[in-house]
């Protein structure tokens, strides 16, 4: 299993994790605006500036992001109103090198939140699995977008299942909580570290560098690539990242505009999802070198079901908890909180010290 791709903040940072999900709406000051200037043309006013990385995948969520915004709102139905600002990531820049011993999560947004803080472009577009623990200050994160499915896709050309793997054979992963849990169940395979964007990761599959690999599902979907899957696992099979399959938006926390813009395409189930999800992996301090993962969803009786688990990078000790309560804001972080307690007194402290 995977950790979350690291939950380490590169700057000063702001309260609770899950305070910055709180929507808000404000009385809405002046559009601050963007010039965009076209080769021969007269320079065209940018209503809001998308940040985002470059991959197809990041691109692919902007653009979503984009047409939500132009559905809801007339005047950014309008032409060139909103421009996409590609930014470049450190994260996206070093690809030879596991995630923990180049810095963490923080590397895909860092330079993101730089040009949001610098007033370059006016919200920033995430996967929220990326997205470290805090916020940096100055920066809110009012918006979640309904999320997509949470589980991950087992990719091979030659077999159907992890199961059905022979010993020794290599999987491709760059994620600590997919190894976890791949090895708890599978001491025999091996994992190997495995980076890149989707299409460079299959690339790589099919040149014959790795046996197999896993996936999020909701990227392959988003990129329209889901018959590249071999299998879809359940999540009692592979336990999702936390927050994986929702995109976060986020904007200065004095942007009242783009506050508003973005209040009206929250999507509240996911928003709570999310929240309780992220708060238990605050409590456990959850960096790219701690496997952790965690789900939280609606069950068929309105409440919210949450599972979370711990685990060591090689799979030996593996901590899990459930819970079930009100699929309430408060509730749902006190129930995240509360379960990253309880696998934090089960791992003791030693665990944690024998990861760094």
């Amino acid at each position: 299993m995977v950790s979350l791709r690291c939950t380490t903040a590169h700057h000063s940072l702001l309260g609770s994790p899950t305070c910055l999900a709180r929507p808000r709406r404000r009385a809405c000051p002046v559009v601050r605006a963007a010039v965009a200037v076209e080769a021969g043309a007269q320079a065209k006013v940018s209503l809001i500036r998308i940040g985002t990385r470059g991959s197809p995948l990041a691109l692919a969520q902007a653009h979503e992001t984009r047409e939500k915004l132009k559905a809801t709102h007339s005047e950014l139905a309008e032409e060139r109103a909103i421009e996409i600002v590609i930014i470049k990531t450190t994260g996206d820049m070093i690809l030879d090198k596991p995630l923990a011993d180049i810095g963490g999560k923080g590397l895909f947004t860092k330079e993101i939140d730089d040009a949001l803080l610098q007033g370059r472009i006016d919200i920033a577009v995430h996967s929220m699995k990326d997205v470290p623990t805090y916020l940096p200050e100055g920066t809110i994160l009012p918006c979640n977008l309904p999320r997509e499915d949470v589980r991950d896709a087992f990719i091979c050309l030659t077999a159907n299942s992890l199961a059905e793997l022979p010993a020794g054979s290599v999987i491709g992963s760059a994620s600590l909580r997919r190894q976890s849990q791949i090895l708890y169940r599978y001491p025999s395979l091996k994992v190997v570290n495995f980076r890149g964007n989707v299409q460079t990761r299959l690339r790589k599959l099919k040149e014959g560098d790795v046996s197999a690999t896993l996936l999020a599902l909701a990227g392959l979907r988003r990129l329209n690539m889901a018959e590249n899957a071999t299998a879809v696992l359940s999540v009692e099979e592979m336990l999702p990242a936390v927050a994986q399959g929702a995109i976060g938006i986020a904007c200065r926390s004095n942007d009242d505009k783009m506050m508003e813009y973005l209040s009206a395409l929250n999507h509240e189930d996911t928003r709570l999802a999310v929240a309780c999800e992220r708060e238990f992996l605050a409590v456990l301090d959850g960096n790219c070198r701690t496997p952790i993962a965690a789900y939280a969803y609606r069950d068929n009786d309105g409440n919210c079901s949450f599972r979370g688990l711990l685990a060591s990078p090689g799979g030996s000790k593996v901590f899990e908890t459930t819970r079930s309560g009100p699929y309430s804001f408060d509730d749902m972080v006190e129930m995240g909180k509360d379960a990253g307690h309880e696998l934090k007194a089960k791992a003791g402290p030693g665990f944690f010290d024998s990861l760094q």
